[in-house]
């Protein structure tokens, strides 16, 4: 028995012959043409059995010509599904056709008997086809998957699939149709009413409301796979929270333009990612405008090196540049960055160690390269470091920024472009303040009569970029937690890195100047959620396995971040995903003289006087929980 089995496995694994098919569908069509002459004479051979044996020849002949024109015969039986199904039903239609011609020809000319064929014959036999082809392909496919899967040690995995809509239904047949899917599902899960209760392909559809952990319990469910498309990312938050509460794995469906040839297959089933939970959209820019902007141009970054600096230049490579000079003062994570570069190929490249302190230096650097487009990345970003080091964050997001602008403009670059935060906006911290008196400093250039457009972008918190909430929860994570948490209510917009660099090139390619330009980043997440996914996409439970600390505001920490000043106006681009912003008015000649004043502070000058230097630069700027609120 053991070797009948082998010998049957073995077969299974090779695939039949088209023309074995083939001959295979035409023994059907004879035999159902018997059939059908037992069903119209009352399963008695009480009709002219010789003439039945003359016709066969034909009805078969006319079978192979309609499965030849369908291609039907060319179909994996194994993998049959609805198109094999519908081509299948298309091909016997033709044979039907062909004979219900051949009759009348045969009537109307008196031609050869062999031709004419009983009109409720052809009907029996169209419908025994149809019933008999499918029957059998499903029949043989059914027994290809129990050798595939029979005596196999791989444990089943039980699943619910979100959504009783299309996406949902293709999942199920792409699980159904894999032979080899470890995947079983129970049934399908769905928030519409008129949905609820009902079957599909068997299966019963639940509100989301009876999944509940007695339910998950008793038919030991492991995952959820989640396949809704153009889901509102909102919505698989929420839902992705609930299930993660339940100690569900949860999977999600791609969007249907990444299914290969428009069909979805059981591999492209992925682990949800953090990614995936942002709250908001993700945004994807493919503007011709921007090969126009960066080709054959000089082109400049600073800060390189970093997090959003190295995926800026990452997206820049691919253009037809001219030269592209990468400026930094960090060497290790330059010389990776150099060394990535030239593994792709890319050249005209130019790693440069510098400060942007070091105002000769980088006056020597414009004077040699002569740069046509600047974007200024470089920036001390970390709020609790830079509370505690305000001459640090004044000499790198001021005086830094304040070289680069004049410098641009000295060697007429065509556009500078400064890389802000959602910080700057009404600021709290040293951080925020530095990074608003940026900003101004680029809108007190709208009077200059240099030929330089200068142009501000300006979002929130990068997913996974150095020193990040993502990178810090990840490592708390590995260490066995806690995950620490400043706030149970604070709340945080996030974007990918991709995003924030697609975001920068395209501000760049439509700035005429002057503006800030703001991205639609949805709606903000609480961390304290954040936190929560994480550690369920880890594989681990709360609290049992790591828990989450509540540590208290840091000094100069929000509850939320805001994207506008009171003042600045947005309107709407071309994509709807970018706003713009104009520069709120400020007082240049005042402004200016008080931000050179700020610079010429020396490093042994007091912490507090250099914030309230600061102060009396942004108005807007509140120390908060800090030893600056004496200054409010």
């Amino acid at each position: 028995m053991d070797k009948i089995y082998h010998l049957l496995r073995k077969l299974s694994n090779r695939y039949a012959s088209k023309w074995v098919v083939l001959l295979f569908d035409s023994c059907i069509i004879a035999f159902t043409f018997f059939i059908a002459y037992l069903i119209r004479f009352n399963f008695q051979i009480d009709f002219d059995f010789s003439m039945f044996l003359k016709q066969i020849p034909f009805v078969v002949f006319a079978g192979v010509i309609s499965f030849l024109l369908v291609s039907s015969h060319k179909g994996v039986v194994r993998f049959t599904g609805f198109k094999d199904v519908v081509n299948i039903i298309i091909g016997v239609n033709i044979l039907a056709t062909i004979l219900i011609i051949s009759t009348f020809m045969s009537r109307k000319y008196n031609y050869n008997n062999v031709f004419d064929i009983p009109g409720s014959i052809i009907y029996i036999h169209l419908l025994l086809n149809i019933f008999f082809l499918i029957g059998a392909k499903f029949f043989i496919k059914s027994i290809y998957r129990s050798l595939i899967t029979e005596n196999e040690d791989q444990k089943k995995s039980i699943v619910l699939i979100y959504g009783a809509g299309d996406s949902g239904i293709i999942t199920y047949n792409a699980i159904a149709n894999d032979a080899k899917s470890d995947i079983d599902v129970f049934g399908f899960i769905d928030d519409n009413d008129r949905k609820v209760g009902k079957k599909i392909n068997l299966l019963n559809v639940y509100h989301p409301t009876s999944i509940t952990k007695h339910f998950i319990e008793k038919h030991h469910i492991d995952s959820v796979i989640i396949s809704i498309q153009n889901i509102n990312s909102n919505r698989l938050l929420q839902i992705t929270s609930k299930l993660f509460a339940l100690n569900l794995n949860v999977k999600i469906v791609p969007a249907v333009q990444t299914w290969i040839d428009g069909d979805l297959s059981i591999g492209q089933i992925k682990d949800i990612k953090i990614e995936d939970l942002l709250g908001r959209e993700p945004i994807n820019i493919d503007n011709p405008v921007l090969n126009d902007e960066y080709s054959n141009r000089v082109i400049l970054v600073t800060g390189a090196a970093g997090s959003i600096g190295s995926e800026l230049v990452r997206k820049l490579s691919v253009f037809n540049f001219k030269s592209l000079i990468l400026v930094d003062n960090a060497e290790s994570p330059l010389y990776d960055l150099q060394q990535e570069l030239i593994r792709n190929g890319i050249k005209n490249v130019t790693p440069i160690i510098a400060d942007i302190r070091n105002n000769v230096r980088l006056d020597a650097i414009f004077n040699l390269h002569k740069p046509e487009i600047v974007f200024h990345a470089a920036a001390y970003k970390h709020v609790p470091l830079m509370e505690q080091n305000p001459y640090e964050a004044v000499s790198v997001n001021v005086r830094g920024t304040k070289n680069v602008v004049y410098l641009s403009k000295k060697y007429g670059a065509k556009k500078f472009i400064l890389i802000s935060t959602d910080k700057a906006v009404n600021p709290t911290n040293v951080m925020g303040a530095t990074k608003r008196i940026a900003e101004m400093l680029i809108c007190c250039q709208q009077n200059s009569q240099s030929t330089t457009k200068f142009i501000i972008t300006r979002f929130g918190n990068v997913l996974g970029s150095n020193g990040s909430v993502i990178p810090l929860f990840k490592k708390q994570i590995e260490s066995g937690g806690p995950i620490t948490v400043t706030h149970k209510d604070i709340i945080r917009y996030f974007m990918t890195i991709p995003e924030a660099s697609l975001l920068v090139l395209e501000a760049a390619a439509m700035g005429l100047g002057h503006e800030i330009f703001v991205f639609d980043m949805g709606k903000p997440i609480k961390i304290y959620d954040l936190a929560m996914n994480m550690i369920a996409l880890s594989g681990l439970k709360y609290p049992t396995d790591i828990d989450i600390k509540i540590t208290g505001l840091r000094p100069g920490e929000k509850i939320f971040e805001e994207l506008l000043i009171e003042g600045e106006n947005t309107k709407p681009t071309y994509n709807e995903k970018i706003m713009i912003a104009k520069c709120k008015p400020v007082s240049i000649e005042m402004t200016e003289n008080l931000i050179k004043e700020l610079c010429l502070l020396g490093s042994n000058s007091q912490n507090i006087e250099i914030v309230s230097k600061i102060k009396a630069i942004v108005a807007e700027y509140n120390p908060n929980n800090s030893t600056y609120d004496v200054l409010n």
